[in-house]
């Protein structure tokens, strides 16, 4: 596309579709036409839990749990008046905190597409499951619909584990993931698409963040133990050695852990003058609160956090996050145009009590490079998919995103905020302009080793 597209160009391009679409049905054609209105949500689990229960798998697993069945579309269902897809999140569990608002993001946009007309003159359909933040059962789920549910697509998954379980699934299945979190980099699956930020993109430019403008120089790294925070702390450390920085602890808590006084009894002997956190879940709830507890402010004792937005900041309380910082590419304080839209619909939907968040918002815009891609093809077939959402660029909420054809990976600008008492953030740095996806870290000489493994 010459120019990027916007939620408004294209919704109105959709309903330039729908048009289409009447009138040649109108003159003998196949009727595509899609329903006045939109039809329910076609799965159980749509509700979400009032509370994240206690997490029933900590570590990722060595190989995923895939149902026996292996014939899979290669072509998705677009068929009658419909197009059916999936929506894959913990509804339950200790991610919980995290996914329903997600999950939640992802069902607007597609009402929104739906209003207008549907894609390819089709309503689209979610189908709904529930990870219940278990890796096996994230693979199972996967499978369910490709298999049974037919879907054309697949709008999934937050933890690292889930995605790496899930993704033999997609892979053998010739299904397609789209991915909205944050995470580790050292990945590229044709059947994936990483609308979240890789490395380069967030971890990285935090470090340096923190090098260069806060002067920290003893880093307390404290993530939970799964692949997500140990693969992105061995590419810390790697950053941390080649700027000649002291880390001076490590420690790996699992997930749904809600019992933090040891660990912070370590921080504070250790000397450290910042906290590296990539913490997941409710288990940040326990340890804000905890560390407050014990005396620390972030004025004392500084943290930086990749895994907690808006909508953690609710269950932690504002009071026990207020000054320490947190790297995400948007915030629900972001001045665009686009995103006073995006916040406006959001909580005219949900309640004005509801926030939106960097997850929240990729999730949100990738229902709509998805049905973008779908749209230019003119078909929910994964491969004609892929080809044409190389080089789409869309306006979203975070400003101007580009899908990258070769890596599948999103360019972003990178922003560092300031959490406030508000629960909101004050953006304190930001990289101005997008940057280009390196998930394997091909321009960073001190990541070599790393980038081959």
């Amino acid at each position: 596309m010459s120019e990027p597209m916007s939620r408004r160009s294209f919704l109105r391009m959709l309903a330039g579709t729908s048009a289409s679409a009447a009138l040649l049905a109108a003159c003998g054609g196949t009727s595509t036409t899609a329903p006045t209105s939109a039809p329910s949500t076609g799965a159980a689990a749509t509700a979400a839990p009032t509370t994240a229960a206690a997490t029933t798998a900590a570590a990722e697993p060595t190989a995923a749990a895939e149902p026996t069945a292996m014939a899979a579309p290669t072509a998705a269902a677009a068929t009658g008046g419909e197009i059916k897809v999936g929506i894959l999140h913990s509804l339950s569990g200790t991610m919980s905190i995290s996914e329903v608002s997600v999950k939640d993001a992802e069902i607007m946009a597609i009402e929104e597409i739906n209003a207008a007309g549907g894609v390819l003159g089709k309503q689209i359909v979610p189908v709904i499951e529930d990870g219940a933040s278990d890796w096996p059962t994230f693979a199972e789920k996967a499978g369910k619909l490709l298999d049974v549910d037919k879907v054309a697509i697949v709008f999934g998954c937050w933890t690292s584990a889930s995605r790496k379980a899930v993704l033999p699934v997609f892979e053998s299945k010739k299904g397609l993931l789209y991915y909205p979190v944050q995470y580790e980099g050292l990945e590229a699956s044709p059947n994936i698409f990483y609308a979240g930020a890789t490395t380069n993109q967030q971890i990285i430019p935090s470090i340096e963040f923190l090098l260069k403008e806060k002067k920290k120089t003893k880093f307390f790294l404290l993530g939970s133990d799964y692949v997500f925070p140990r693969t992105a702390n061995t590419i810390i450390k790697a950053q941390l050695k080649d700027a000649g920085v002291e880390m001076v602890g490590e420690e790996y808590t699992p997930l749904g852990a809600t019992e933090y006084s040891t660990v912070i009894s370590k921080i504070l002997a250790s000397g450290a003058d910042v906290v590296y956190n990539t913490l997941n879940g409710d288990s940040n709830v326990a340890f804000f609160k905890q560390l407050k507890d014990a005396g620390s402010t972030s004025e004392s004792l500084l943290t930086l956090s990749v895994s907690v937005a808006e909508e953690e900041i609710r269950g932690i309380g504002p009071e026990n996050m207020v000054g320490h910082l947190t790297a995400w590419n948007y915030f629900q304080t972001t001045d665009t145009p686009e995103n006073k839209t995006f916040v406006a619909a959001y909580k005219k939907k949900y309640g004005d009590n509801r926030v939106t968040d960097d997850p929240i918002e990729a999730a949100y815009f990738m229902v709509y490079i998805w049905a973008a891609a779908v749209t230019k093809a003119g078909s929910t077939d994964v491969d004609a998919v892929r080809a044409a959402a190389k080089g789409l660029t869309y306006q979203a909420p975070e400003g101007l995103v580009t899908f990258d054809g070769e890596n599948q990976h999103v360019s972003k600008i990178a922003r560092i905020g300031e959490a406030q008492a508000d629960g909101m953030f004050k953006e304190v740095w930001t990289s101005g302009t997008p940057i280009v996806p390196d998930p394997f870290l091909k321009t960073y000489p001190w990541a070599a080793g790393i980038a081959a493994t």
